[in-house]
């Protein structure tokens, strides 16, 4: 049985969530915090739907397990949803597992955060564990099964109640300039200053870059696997974030720690190097996919006209 806490967010997909729920099964934690949103009264039929994803859940807990619910009545978003849910879950435990309903884990992924979770509990410094990685072939030039970083994965992740009580969903509350602060690169810092006057403009409606920004405002650091332990399933024309992203990111494939057996590295410092390729790679690219649909479609407009 798992010792590690985790939390389960769900919502309105019985699909994805059923491939991932049987991975938590896997491993039978002893404490299985589920969340759910409520359903948008606009939408025709998703009450059903997030009445079939709480049940399929419910039914299918067949281990002895300590099981907490937090299910809504009305939808709060996935903004707010998502970091209540969080929130509400650490008020319960002091570090644990996070894993949405489209972030399907390897087995691996729950003993290398169960690791990772006791040996760095006091390092303040370093407020998050992912498990998922975006290196692919780089990984062959890492020494070790995980580096430091500035870039905060939420593909299944791990983190502690103390860490955690530093966020702020309120993105008013941070200044430009200390959200820049870890970022040296011109493009970068173009990059992040752009999110954040999004966040501002209310154009996004998330949690997650508010978690990223409240790590850098405490000059915190992440940790991030270098081996893939975690695949996004939830790529398709419904999803809320999921829907543009290139191939790279949509198609890594789920990788495992074999021995489960973790190689360490020597020092608590960010690996600028891996960082800077993930940037281009894949931040980058990605705002230039953005950008040349956006002109893509501005261009049709005015062929039409």
């Amino acid at each position: 049985m798992f010792s590690t806490p985790i939390l389960f967010l769900v919502f309105n997909r019985p699909d994805t969530t059923q491939k991932v729920f049987e991975k938590i099964r896997s491993v039978q934690p002893r404490q299985l915090f589920i969340a759910a949103d409520g359903p948008r009264t606009n939408n025709e039929g998703e009450k059903e739907k997030t009445e079939a994803v709480r049940k399929l859940i419910l039914n299918a807990i067949d281990w002895d397990c300590e099981v907490k619910t937090l299910f809504r009545d009305n939808n709060l978003g996935c903004g707010k949803a998502v970091s209540e849910g969080i929130t509400w879950f650490f008020e319960h435990v002091e570090q644990g597992i996070i894993l949405e309903d489209d972030t399907l884990p390897d087995l691996s992924f729950f003993p290398f955060c169960a690791e990772l979770l006791e040996r760095y509990k006091t390092q303040d410094k370093i407020m998050h564990i992912s498990g998922a990685s975006f290196l692919d072939q780089k990984r062959k030039k890492i020494n070790g099964s995980y580096y430091f970083s500035n870039y905060v994965y939420i593909w299944g992740w791990a983190t502690w109640h103390h860490a955690w009580k530093r966020y702020s969903f309120d993105i008013d509350r941070f200044s430009s300039q200390e959200v820049l602060m870890p970022f040296k690169n011109k493009k970068e810092r173009n990059y992040w200053r752009n999110i954040l006057e999004q966040l501002s403009k209310k154009q996004i409606d998330t949690w997650d870059y508010q978690w990223a920004m409240s790590i850098w405002c405490n000059d915190g650091i992440a940790i991030n696997s270098c081996y893939n332990l975690v695949q996004n399933i939830g790529f398709y024309s419904e999803a809320t974030h999921t829907k543009t992203q290139h191939n790279n990111i949509r198609h890594l494939r789920l990788e495992n720690i074999s021995d489960l057996t973790l190689s360490h590295p020597k020092e608590i410092k960010v690996n600028s190097g891996y960082d800077q390729y993930i940037f281009r790679n894949f931040y980058l690219r990605e705002e230039k996919t953005i950008i040349a649909k956006l002109l893509k479609k501005i261009t049709n407009k005015a062929v039409i006209k």
